[in-house]
């Protein structure tokens, strides 16, 4: 019997509304669902069925949102807490259990799940997928409430931007159409690589970046659903470079404030203080130390805050620092951290993950992509680099692997995020998020070909 056959004595489809007629039922078939819309070889049966995997969360009562009501209230009055966002790059769909189940543990409602615009590709994660995957482990783990989805990193590429500026703007927007439509109602404006240093004035360096952030934010504010409040964030430094100054937060969000009308403006800013993503891997494979200039974190998170009413400052390139650094996140104000590498480091260096498998993994990003390893670099350099590209095209054997495996790395998982939800402290964010964050269901038209599969005899 197909999963659709199993379905529908248990919700039945009309138009753009799913009812659910035994939610225990429903929550004990999302394996098999979200597995059959990930891996159809029909692009228009994985689409219904990821449309009707949304719905089937939405009815659930997990329901995409924006985290802007949340942040507008950091905004005016900052509750010592960081909200973690998560970029899940392989296994998406156990590790999302995983954080919810842990979540609902500590009764934790403000963390973010988060795709960059690089991950889309080389996770082979488009938008829509993304979000369906999350929702599908929301109901899977019977979470309610309001689901954050990000866009992260949604970056200008500088070479492409100076070569046909048209053509790059057009694409980001193109992605945030996208994005919007699969129900990200948060996006991060990564317009920072167009910072031009070889101006003498700051406003002036900043100039094409908050221009461009401008232009962009208009573009969600145009495009986004009625009732929906999207949460834009911006960027002032580039992630890897120099550590990011007052004076580049106030020329930034200033000319932000001169440039955009269209709206709410930023929740957020994303600066630079020492770190880089996924680390600076040695050439034995470990990792160097990272040092986090926090006081420059804490300047800018109150800046941002007292003279521009944002949440507060994000920190980007942050999960593989050692676990003592994160309590200083909300002692110094920062709204918001991104963590994405220490969990794909947790996947492959864990015990159970089988010797062959990996090394058939790392054997293929070797071939593959034998052009990015650079000159002077190890083999532990340049596998620790590349192998976040070996989840996309081997997908379907990351899930495939047996469930003692999995459950061994979700295990590790389970304990990284109890401690990361503790020393961030968003355990019993649950009610303040309540409190602040209205989700509002923005219902989808269920296919035709699914409601009649739905449908009863």
């Amino acid at each position: 019997m197909t999963i659709l056959g199993k379905l529908k004595n248990h919700v039945s489809a009309a138009g753009s509304k799913i009812e659910i007629k035994d939610l225990g039922a429903v929550r004990g078939l999302m394996d098999e669902l979200i597995y059959a819309a990930v891996f159809s070889d029909n692009d228009k049966t994985r689409k219904d069925l990821f449309i009707l995997t949304k719905e089937i969360a939405k009815a659930a009562g997990a329901i995409p949102s924006s985290i802007q009501g949340l942040y507008e209230e950091l905004g005016r009055d900052y509750h010592g807490f960081t909200v973690p966002a998560i970029n899940i790059r392989g296994l998406t769909y156990d590790i999302a259990r995983t954080i919810f189940r842990k979540a609902m543990e500590v009764d934790a409602g403000a963390f973010i799940f988060e795709v960059a615009r690089s991950e889309i590709g080389y996770t082979k994660q488009r938008p829509l997928e993304y979000t369906t995957v999350v929702l599908a482990a929301a109901v899977r783990e019977g979470y309610r409430g309001p689901v954050f989805v990000q866009g992260d990193h949604f970056q200008l590429v500088r070479k492409n931007f100076l070569s046909d500026p048209n053509a790059e703007t057009g694409y980001i927007k193109g992605l945030i159409q996208e994005a919007i439509d699969a129900e990200f109602y948060n996006i991060d404006i990564d317009s920072s690589t167009l910072v031009d240093l070889e101006k003498p004035a700051i406003k002036e360096q900043q100039r094409p970046n908050f221009e461009k952030t401008a232009e962009l934010a208009a573009f969600i504010r145009g495009i986004q659903p009625q009732g929906v409040e999207v949460s834009i964030g911006g960027e002032i430094g580039e992630i890897g470079g120099k550590n990011s100054t007052p004076e580049e937060l106030r020329a930034y969000l200033g000319g932000l404030k001169e440039t955009f009308s269209a709206g709410k403006g930023l929740s957020k800013l994303s600066v630079q203080t020492g770190t880089s993503h996924g680390g600076v891997v040695l050439p034995d494979g470990t990792l160097a130390k990272v040092k986090i200039d926090f006081d420059t974190l804490k300047t800018l998170s109150e800046l941002a805050r007292k003279e521009f009413g944002l949440s507060g400052a994000v920190q980007h390139g942050a999960s593989t620092l050692p676990d003592e650094a994160f309590d200083m996140f909300p002692k110094t104000g920062t709204s918001e951290v991104h963590l994405a590498t220490g969990f794909q480091n947790i996947t492959y260096d864990n015990p159970a993950l089988p010797v062959d498998f990996r090394q058939e993994v790392y054997s293929f990003i070797k071939q593959e992509y034998a052009k990015e390893w650079k000159e002077g670099q190890t083999e532990e350099q340049f596998i620790y680099s590349t192998r976040k590209k070996g989840f996309g095209p081997l997908k379907k054997k990351w899930w495939d692997l047996p469930t003692d495996v999995r459950g061994s790395i979700m295990e590790e998982i389970s304990n990284k995020f109890t401690l990361l939800f503790s020393k961030l402290r968003v355990t019993g964010t649950a009610g303040i998020v309540g409190r602040t964050v209205t989700p509002v269901v923005i219902s989808k038209e269920i296919p035709e070909d699914i409601m009649k599969e739905l449908k009863q005899p």
